[in-house]
């Protein structure tokens, strides 16, 4: 078991977190979580954080850490993922990583640059800005060039760096990484879903996420008086939902535009993982997963 990572990536909505807990009772394993969103012990409904009874099942870490006032990040998740990884193996345990951030598995896979702490300052007027994209360009188009425009996260990332900097956020990803677990082996899996199922599902769990309290969730948020450049102002369904709850758009709209926000991250997500992990495999037959990490 030991220097042994498994890591379970997938859409939103695609059931990784029942697959985690059927590898869990097969293997002694400690589950952890590689979503950005889920981090945030703000909206365990709204980011479909498992449930008390699903963590009882089986040890859990890094859900629920952070405050909404946290701005998360590539490095702060590499900071608290490598020693749980560690300890995990001094246990004797199967460090499983499950999520959909791909950001976050890839830079833990392949290693990381030297990237610059980017200033609070910087961080809210960049992503206060209401053409970022226009703005990359001028200021740094070779990044531009190689970003969408709706790639929102993204484009912050390379013109907060630019802003800090003064350099293209290219010149620090072409430096040498180092890498974080160079004794790990890593095994990398997927849920395989097609896609019309995974927007059912999707339709049907913020149908759900409604009934269970969301909304709840997003008023309690609100009261916090937060920045809407924070990650979590702009987790999906809470600027619909914000939208509701100070009167312009109606439950209905904001619940319809919650599902197609989230349809269309998933949509991708789904292309960026299928590119970024090529040789990740299917995760259809758990009873397989025995044999590879026994």
């Amino acid at each position: 078991m030991t220097s042994k990572v498994m890591i379970l990536t997938g859409t939103t909505a695609s059931g990784k977190s029942a697959h985690a807990l059927r590898v869990a009772a097969m293997v002694p394993t400690v589950i952890i979580n590689a979503d950005a969103m889920q981090m945030y012990r703000e909206l365990r409904v709204l980011s479909a954080r498992p449930t008390e009874a699903e963590e009882a099942q089986a040890e859990h870490a890094l859900y629920g850490v952070l405050p909404a006032t946290t701005n998360g990040s590539v490095a702060l998740w590499l900071g608290m993922v490598v020693p749980l990884i560690e300890h995990a193996w001094s246990e004797g345990k199967l460090p499983l990583l499950v999520g959909g951030t791909g950001m976050y598995i890839k830079a833990l896979m392949e290693g990381i640059n030297d990237m610059p702490p980017i200033p609070d300052d910087v961080r809210a007027r960049v992503r206060s800005m209401e053409n970022m994209y226009e703005a990359l360009q001028e200021r740094d188009p070779i990044m531009a060039a190689k970003l969408r425009p709706g790639d929102t996260q993204r484009v912050s990332r390379a013109l907060e760096v630019f802003e800090t900097t003064g350099e293209s956020l290219a010149a620090f990803q072409d430096k040498p990484t180092h890498s974080l677990l160079p004794q790990a082996t890593f095994r990398i899996f997927h849920t395989d879903m097609p896609r019309a199922e995974i927007y059912r599902r999707i339709d049907a769990r913020f149908e759900q996420m409604m009934a269970q309290g969301a909304l709840k969730e997003v008023e309690q948020l609100m009261q916090q008086d937060l920045p809407d450049h924070l990650p979590l102002m702009r987790a999906h369904g809470v600027p619909e939902l914000i939208r509701f709850l100070k009167g312009t758009m109606s439950r209905e709209e904001a619940v319809v535009k919650g599902q197609q926000n989230t349809r269309n991250y998933a949509k991708r997500q789904q292309t960026w993982l299928r590119h970024q992990f090529p040789t990740s495999q299917p995760i259809e037959n758990v009873q397989e997963l025995k044999r590879v990490f026994t």
